[in-house]
């Protein structure tokens, strides 16, 4: 079998992965053993390489239309596909062995993200601009001012120290607790009881993105939730999708 190609964004981080949408399929592959190889593309190389290779741009869902990572592309299909679920689908039909979709759970693991989504919500400025910290150079020129336009703030005042940060940290502990309230009704290990799923890679990746772009005492905080119970799961899904 030859590899598949994983499309990802550089970071200046041992290693260079960082972002949750890449690192989605990076644990699957792992996870059902499929041989793949990572290219890496800095932020404003990312549409002209996506153009070049024949991806489609995938629709944000502010409803915005523009080339993104990840994409893979399969030599053994020919087949190239963008966003990160649609990966996880294509590689579970594709290569059914160990799949990450029990049968009947698409919605829960939809209801689960759906749930999750909303509190991270400006909780997300302080992720980003922990994020910005990490870049190479040349997609640190292209971040900073798209990100500066969504926002419509400078970098300065995503997450400021203070009251707006204070209120960035109860929105990711309360998305953590909202979490917790769904694994406790798995009644075992993942949050389907004891059935690996897709679930639990998209929120292992979330705690694994703020664990490499925060700094030790910020990461520490989340570590320490709930009997550290994140931090365990965290190391249990990378042993689970052989990344340890």
């Amino acid at each position: 079998m030859l590899p598949i190609v994983l499309y990802d964004i550089p970071s200046k981080l041992p290693g260079k992965s960082w972002t949750p949408n890449p690192a989605r399929p990076r644990f699957v592959l792992s996870y059902k053993n499929l041989p793949f190889e990572t290219v890496w593309v800095e932020y404003p190389d990312i549409a002209p390489r996506l153009k070049e290779i024949g991806a489609s741009p995938n629709t944000l869902t502010d409803g915005r239309v523009q080339y993104t990572v990840p994409v893979i592309s399969d030599p053994n299909t020919g087949a190239i596909v963008t966003d990160s679920w649609e990966i996880a689908e294509y590689l579970d039909k594709t290569y059914p062995e160990k799949p990450i979709f029990p049968k009947g759970s698409k919605g829960l693991i939809k209801a689960f993200d759906a749930a999750l989504l909303p509190l991270a919500g400006d909780s997300f400025r302080f992720s980003i601009l922990r994020s910005s910290q990490i870049l190479n150079e040349r997609s640190l020129e292209y971040f900073i001012p798209t990100r500066e336009a969504y926002f419509g703030a400078k970098v300065d005042e995503w997450s400021p120290e203070g009251p707006t940060r204070d209120a960035h940290w109860a929105l990711i502990e309360k998305s953590y607790g909202i979490a917790k309230q769904f694994y406790d009704k798995g009644e075992g290990r993942w949050l389907m009881g004891d059935t690996f799923s897709y679930a639990d890679i998209t929120f292992a990746v979330r705690s694994q993105w703020l664990k490499k772009v925060f700094r030790a005492d910020e990461w520490e905080r989340i570590a320490s939730l709930h009997g550290r119970k994140w931090e365990k799961l965290l190391a249990d899904v990378e042993k689970e999708c052989n990344l340890v």
